[in-house]
């Protein structure tokens, strides 16, 4: 880090409890407006911890395509953590393959990050969510992700 950085952060670092607050309202929000939604998992916190939502990663099955028409509908999503830790190179010494770890590989080809920052608008939310259920509404089959 150089000093630019370390000055712009320190500032930053004085708001960020009031980000992560707004982050966690965000993501109640998200909470929900999707929780119903066949074929989408949210993600939980645990009951004794606060999750910051640094992302808000949804598992979905067909998990480009909903990306693909995300995007085509003007909601730029993310892939957060495409590969699973067993399987990048700088662990590639511990000798896990594919198949090691079936479910953390699932959830690298299921996890779709939706719009979090701590800015984000009701307005923002809203338009998030109309996308994200008529993208689920437009396939015809709701397989719904375990």
């Amino acid at each position: 880090m150089d000093g630019i950085q370390g000055a712009v952060l320190r500032i930053k670092l004085r708001h960020l409890a009031k980000g992560n607050e707004q982050r966690r309202k965000n993501a109640e929000h998200y909470h929900e407006l999707l929780g119903h939604l066949p074929g989408l998992v949210l993600p939980k916190a645990a009951k004794d911890r606060k999750h910051v939502y640094h992302v808000y990663a949804v598992r979905v099955n067909d998990r480009d395509a909903k990306l693909k028409q995300l995007g085509e509908r003007g909601i730029s999503c993310g892939i957060h953590y495409p590969i699973p830790v067993h399987l990048q190179e700088a662990y590639r010494f511990l000798g896990y393959g594919r198949g090691s770890f079936p479910v953390a590989e699932r959830c690298a080809e299921e996890f779709l990050s939706l719009p979090m920052f701590p800015e984000l608008s009701e307005e923002q939310i809203q338009a998030v969510v109309k996308e994200v259920r008529q993208c689920f509404a437009d396939k015809k089959v709701h397989e719904a992700v375990a």
